[in-house]
């Protein structure tokens, strides 16, 4: 099985990787070029979403091009990790959610690989957008890592992520609406990317690290810059849930355990052609 990872803000490396080196995949949407290395017994594809410096804002990540690229590396799973803000009391600076749901309220991002045309129509099935097999197999993870009971590890296995445009943070009165929708963080990267991994049938999800308090709740004005610090503080722990993960996935994780695959059959369908073997 072959796993990429996405890395967030303040994750732009893997120290667990082996034998790293970088790849080049052309896509129909743009090149990507994602580290390969090997981990735990995998081949690992690892991805910056904001590159390696931080230097692609939320807005203008090239998120097809990302999902096409694993789809087209023959990558069956991807976990990515977010940094978030909370609008849930209970979720504290720190913390690890495991998103199970999202609210998207982004707006001129490309969300879909089905535009019409001349591939048809197809309707892709969002009941679980986070994949349960691979959010098990996390929650494994870190409840091992958790057992110590100095280990400060605090993971909360269900989670609301609110997808906004970025990149401005929030408003209090945006908090505050999403929140009485019922959203427990809020974020600017998740969509559309766990919805283009679902169209290309790829299992997916997200660990997120909640940095802050959302506007509104902190009593407090919002800097990047405290993000970035809340992260590298906590990297290393990111690291060791992504690593403890790996070592989970074969007594823990089947692909046969979900849908993901078959929320796919649309994309093989459509562009099946154009994958070779995978």
């Amino acid at each position: 099985m072959k796993i990429g990872i996405i890395g967030g803000s303040g994750v732009y490396n893997l120290e667990v990787l082996a034998k790293v080196e970088e790849v080049r995949v052309e896509t129909p949407y743009g090149m990507i070029r994602p580290l390969v290395g090997e981990a735990e017994g995998y081949e690992v594809f690892f991805l910056p979403r904001h590159g390696g410096e931080h230097s692609v804002p939320p807005h203008r990540i090239n998120y097809p091009a990302n999902i096409w690229g694993m789809r087209a590396l023959g990558v069956e799973a991807i976990i990515a990790t977010a940094a978030v803000g909370s609008l849930n009391p209970e979720m504290r600076p720190g913390d690890f959610v495991l998103i199970d749901q999202f609210i998207d309220f982004t707006k001129n991002r490309r969300h879909t690989f089905f535009d019409g045309g001349e591939y048809g129509v197809a309707h892709v099935d969002f009941t679980e957008p986070y994949c349960p097999a691979l959010r098990k197999t996390l929650a494994a993870a870190a409840a091992e890592l958790a057992a110590p009971t100095d280990a400060g590890f605090t993971l909360h296995e269900k989670g609301v992520y609110v997808c906004t445009e970025g990149p401005r943070f929030e408003t209090p009165a945006e908090i505050k609406a999403y929140s009485l929708l019922g959203g427990d963080v809020v974020g600017m990267t998740s969509c559309p990317e766990v919805v283009l991994a679902r169209e290309a049938g790829i299992c997916y999800a997200t660990i997120a690290m909640v940095t802050n308090l959302a506007a509104g709740i902190a009593g407090e004005i919002l800097t990047h810059e405290e993000v970035l610090e809340v992260m590298a503080r906590n990297t290393s722990k990111v690291r060791a849930l992504l690593q403890k993960t790996l070592q989970k996935l074969e007594e823990a994780y089947t692909p046969e355990a979900c849908d993901c695959r078959k929320a796919g059959r649309y994309f093989k369908e459509i562009f099946g052609h154009m994958f070779g073997k995978n």
